[in-house]
C-alpha cells in the first residue's frame, strides 16, 4: 500500500486535526500501522519542503493514528499540515517476506511469458481483497488484467526490472 514520493516512501496521509492541543489524524498507508507507536521522527512534504518532525506521541483511534509532533502545539499550527503525507526514506521500510514486494516495487515491471513475449509494462496494482491485479499497458490494446497468484506470477526479478507470467488460458482474448 506504501507508494513512492520523490525517493521517500509514504507511510500515512493527515486528514485533519484531533483536539485543540495540536494533535493530527492520520490515515496509515502502509501495511505496517504499527510502526507508528515506535517512531521517533517522521518526514513531511509540506509545499515542496521537506521537513523533519519529532514524533512525541501516537495512538490508535478507530481506524485512524492520533500523532502529536514536538513543537506543534496548537490546532492552528496543526491545520498547516493537513493534507501532508508522512514521508520515511527507503531504508527504513519493513523487511517484507520472500516473495512479497511493495506495490512502488512492482509499478513500472516489463512483463514477459515464459516463451519471451514482453506483455507490456505494470501501471497499477489493484487491491481486490483475494489477490492482487496487476494491471498490464499494452500500448495499443486494452490493459490486460493479471491475477497476482503464483501459478501465474513464476518470476520477479527487481534488479532485472522484470517480471515472468504464464498466462490462464483465454486471458488475452
Amino acid at each position: 500500500m506504501a507508494m513512492e514520493i520523490d525517493g521517500y516512501i509514504a507511510i500515512g496521509k493527515i486528514v485533519n486535526t484531533q483536539g485543540h492541543r495540536g494533535e493530527l489524524r492520520i490515515i496509515p498507508t502502509t501495511d505496517f500501522p504499527e510502526r507508528f507507536k515506535t517512531m521517533n521522527r517522521v518526514h513531511v512534504n509540506q509545499n515542496g519542503q521537506l521537513a523533519v518532525l519529532e514524533v512525541e506521541k501516537a495512538y490508535p483511534h478507530k481506524s485512524f493514528f492520533i500523532l502529536k509532533f514536538r513543537g506543534i502545539d496548537k490546532m492552528n499550527a496543526a491545520e498547516t499540515l493537513k493534507g501532508c503525507y508522512l514521508l520515511i526514506p527507503k531504508e527504513e521500510l519493513m523487511p517484507l517476506p520472500d516473495n512479497t514486494f511493495y506495490i512502488f516495487d512492482i509499478i513500472g515491471l516489463k512483463v514477459f511469458t515464459t516463451d519471451g513475449r514482453c506483455l507490456g509494462e505494470i501501471t497499477d496494482v489493484q487491491q481486490t481483497g483475494a489477490n492482487d491485479i496487476y494491471l498490464i499497458d499494452r500500448e495499443s490494446q486494452t490493459p490486460l488484467m493479471v491475477p497476482a497468484l503464483k501459478q501465474v506470477v513464476l518470476e520477479v526479478d527487481l534488479a532485472a526490472g522484470k517480471m515472468i507470467v504464464e498466462l490462464p488460458a483465454g486471458l488475452e482474448d
